[in-house]
């Protein structure tokens, strides 16, 4: 009755469903890491976002690694800024996805050492290899609010470390790199200026990341579940089709009554 599961086309279809079903379950839980990978992300911004802002010198520190655990901590930085080693960070995107540049300027503490301030973004200049209009950072001395980041890599962002730039342009926002450029300490990461508002909103700055969007994550999760339960149903299916068929084939036609003689 089921000798045709030992067929060629039968083996192979099972084999497949076989396989399909702990490939579908893995990827369900691979999409309920993410969820909770996300929803673990979007407690630490929030709760770091609402933390009393304290001093960066409390935070890091020169050759200090900014951890995972201090991203996004509001923390404050008093200094004087030095606009001759100003430089921009290429290939930003603005808020609207518009492509330009971040502006970096360090900022020196009253001890000498510095602090990198990301003040925003600004649209880049019809020549790509031109200083894009940059507005003056303030004089004298400024209080900073703003978020605490870690240096960037090439590994943690994707963005190649790019050589033979032209003067003042980067890829990356790096306190070991600017420092060589400076002659001076730097403090381990960045700052994303928060406050104070630059006049005119220019540079823009850079929005507080989104920490409310959980995304599809458990969705997904879900969906691929739905499918696990779905391929013993189909395959199920499939095989009282092919016996019903089978039997169908094999029944003999009746045959046509006789017609009575006149």
């Amino acid at each position: 009755m089921y000798r045709f599961l030992l067929s060629r086309q039968w083996v192979i279809l099972t084999l497949i469903a076989l396989v399909l079903i702990p490939a579908m379950i893995e990827l369900g839980f691979w999409q309920l890491h993410r969820h909770e990978h996300r929803v673990e992300q979007n407690g630490l911004i929030s709760r770091n976002l609402r933390a009393k802002p304290v001093p960066v010198s409390e935070l890091t520190s020169p050759g200090h690694t900014v951890p995972r655990a201090d991203y996004w901590r509001q923390v404050t930085a008093t200094g004087t800024y030095d606009s001759a080693h100003e430089v921009v960070v290429r290939r930003r995107t603005s808020a609207d996805e518009r492509v330009g540049f971040h502006v970096l300027t360090p900022l020196v503490l009253a001890d000498g050492r510095a602090v990198l301030i990301n003040r925003g973004w600004v649209p880049a200049a019809a020549d790509q290899k031109a200083f894009p209009a940059v507005p003056a950072a303030p004089k004298g001395s400024v209080t900073i609010t703003g978020r605490l980041k870690a240096d960037e890599t090439t590994s943690a962002s994707g963005i190649k470390d790019l050589a033979g730039l032209p003067p003042r342009q980067v890829m990356l926002i790096s306190s070991a790199q600017q420092a060589k450029a400076l002659g001076r300490s730097v403090l381990g990461g960045y700052l994303e200026q928060s406050a104070p508002e630059p006049a005119g909103g220019n540079p823009e700055l850079i929005p507080e990341p989104d920490h409310q969007s959980i995304g599809p994550h458990m969705a997904y999760a879900v969906q691929w579940w739905l499918f696990v339960a779905a391929v013993p149903v189909g395959w199920v299916i499939l095989v009282r089709r092919e016996k019903r068929d089978g039997q169908a084939a094999s029944t003999p036609n009746s045959p046509e009554p006789a017609t009575a003689a006149a």
